[in-house]
């Protein structure tokens, strides 16, 4: 099953994301924690460190995988579930990178993302997809952010469309745009 979750900062769709993947794993086959987030200074890695400790037990093996996801699968064993956090800095590590002082953009990155992950998708049996939502500010940002959330849509908009389940997440509260039905076996093992 392909599950795409996506919601505000600070909602829960972590916490549902993992239930969702460890209830996909089920007793027997192994549970993944795809990472994706390249720590930029010290309050990452502060970050880190405490979303690590928070998922201790749990019964899921952490992966570190900041770029080129696609040949996740081929490293781990495919009929596990992944849980993949998050397209969000997935995307901005491909989009944005440092080359000694100078950062560069890769303004075809979104394509690149959605390449691999449909790589991923295909290579694998089960994987929840995790992202935030971040398109409806009306703040103006510099071009740069700007193609970036832009990017970031495309991206969001290709997960949906692939996943059979979608699930936006506001204040803890689960709304679901597709498959819920396909849920109902899920809820029993998710505790």
């Amino acid at each position: 099953m392909k599950v795409f979750i996506t919601g505000g900062c600070k909602n829960g769709k972590s916490t549902y994301a993992e239930k969702i993947a460890l209830a996909l794993a089920g007793a027997v086959a192994p549970c993944f924690y795809v990472a994706t987030m390249k720590p930029m200074d010290a309050e990452d890695e502060e970050r880190i460190v405490r979303h690590k400790e928070s998922r201790k037990g749990l019964g899921f093996e952490t992966v570190e995988w900041q770029v080129d996801i696609g040949s996740l699968a081929n490293h781990y064993d495919h009929k596990g579930a992944f849980l993949l956090d998050s397209t969000t800095a997935l995307l901005a590590n491909e989009m944005f990178t440092i080359n000694g002082e100078v950062y560069e953009t890769n303004f075809t990155a979104p394509e690149k993302v959605m390449d691999e992950l449909d790589q991923v998708m295909e290579g694998v049996a089960n994987v929840v997809v995790v992202s935030d939502y971040m398109y409806a500010d009306t703040a103006f940002y510099d071009d740069a952010t700007e193609t970036y959330r832009r990017g970031l849509s495309l991206v969001d908009q290709w997960c949906a469309a692939k996943c059979d389940v979608v699930i936006e997440v506001c204040h803890g509260q689960l709304i679901f745009y597709k498959g819920e039905t396909l849920m109902e076996g899920i809820y029993e093992t998710m505790g």
